[in-house]
């Protein structure tokens, strides 16, 4: 799968930090983990594409691209992989509804994210891959975990759906921390199947589908059907990135059960002890103080708000206004007060201050996106810095720095 553009990345200035995150398995702040030598390997959860990009799509990628940028600061090569789930139910169901084919559906959706990023200056994925150009790979750790008897087909001669036994890894449930009636809970909330005959646990996980009428399919050993959704991301990150890489990320509505089953996939199959050194959960998006959901018709479409001539700057200040990890607000004033924002740093940039003063905030800024990507407290040093600036020339420092590290060019 095609990926988008890369936009340009200066140099910052100055000395760079490492990164910390913080944890959702050790549940604390810590610093990645990166290795020895070769690239630092980073997936991050992609859409189902049955439609346009809204910002708790938005939120989630630029946190991940703060990260990217934060770890390209420490002159670390990043081995970014995102799938694309782009054979699953909500796709067929939205194609049905609007009457169109679910390929053509899920074509132009993916064409719009693309645009989207790269409009907001997202760094892409080296590898952007769909789950249709998986397939061989799912049905080889499919495979694996059926041959080490970690999952088991149900006794169904109509549908004999394979499902990952939920006690295949000893040490499932790290990195969510839930509670097996919290799990319950959400498995069956967040597509999980607990009521499904022949299961020999209400919260095995569906690893492939057998074929169902007006279903596409694809030939395996365990008859035709599709990938399931955790298995999915579990084959395209290991194999790209090996058994074991720094961080798996996504929306904090994915801690469970997806990105535990992916890891419990991974390290049942492969006989890794943890798939990812960090796992990282971005929070919600609201409008006006309600969740943005697709059923209560509440969702901003970053393409609405480029095509209403708002730029991509201020849309990320209004993103970074508040922490990642928090249930962050979008209304008409953030954005407004982003802009405001904008317009007054590149009115302090004119004049700059003193180049011990640029050095100095440069170094804060750094200090800040690398606790725990802290954009509030980066917004805060940008602010006293515009707040204080008064010598004519000296604002190159601190733009590089921004445009860099936050991908706001002023």
């Amino acid at each position: 799968m095609r990926s988008w553009p890369s936009p340009q990345l200066p140099t910052a200035p100055g000395n760079p930090v490492p990164l910390h995150l913080y944890d959702t398995a050790a549940q604390t702040v810590r610093e990645v983990e990166v290795p020895e030598s070769g690239p630092v390997g980073m997936y991050v959860c992609g859409i189902t594409p049955y439609d346009s990009t809204h910002l708790g799509h938005a939120a989630t990628y630029l946190a991940f691209d703060l990260a990217y940028r934060v770890l390209r600061d420490n002159s670390h090569e990043v081995h970014y992989v995102q799938n694309i789930t782009d054979v699953d139910d909500p796709l067929f169901e939205r194609a049905a509804r609007d009457g169109v084919d679910w390929r053509e559906l899920g074509t132009s959706q993916i064409e719009k994210f693309r645009r989207d990023m790269e409009a907001l200056r997202v760094l892409p994925p080296r590898d952007y891959v769909g789950a249709m150009e998986s397939i061989d790979e799912v049905i080889e750790m499919v495979s694996a975990l059926l041959d080490s008897g970690a999952a088991y087909t149900v006794d169904d001669s109509e549908y004999p759906d394979v499902y990952a036994s939920v006690d295949a890894t000893e040490q499932f449930g790290y990195e969510s921390h839930y509670s097996w009636a919290e799990m319950e809970k959400f498995f069956a909330e967040r597509g999980g199947d607990p009521e499904r005959p022949g299961k020999a646990h209400s919260l095995d996980a569906l690893i492939w589908r057998a074929q169902r009428p007006g279903e596409p399919a694809w030939d395996s050993p365990f008859g035709p059907g599709r990938p399931g959704w955790h298995i999915e991301c579990s084959a395209i990150a290991t194999k790209r990135l090996g058994p074991h890489f720094a961080i798996q990320g996504g929306g904090s509505d994915l801690a469970f059960p997806h990105h535990e089953f992916s890891a419990a996939h991974a390290e049942a199959a492969l006989g890794c002890e943890r798939m990812a050194g960090h796992y990282v959960h971005a929070g919600m998006m609201a409008l006006d103080g309600v969740k943005m959901s697709k059923s209560l018709g509440n969702l901003v479409f970053v393409s609405d708000l480029l095509r209403a001539g708002h730029e991509p700057d201020a849309i990320r200040l209004g993103v970074f206004s508040s922490h990642y990890r928090s249930d962050r607000d979008w209304s008409q004033a953030v954005l407004t007060e982003a802009e405001q924002r904008l317009a007054y740093w590149r009115e302090a940039a004119q004049r700059g201050g003193s180049i011990d003063h640029a050095e100095s905030v440069v170094a804060e800024l750094r200090a800040r996106l690398s606790d725990d990507l802290d954009t509030p407290g980066a917004l805060a040093v940008l602010d006293e810095w515009a707040c204080t600036c008064s010598t004519e020339g000296q604002g190159s420092a601190v733009s590089l720095a921004m445009e860099s590290l936050l991908g706001v060019r002023i």
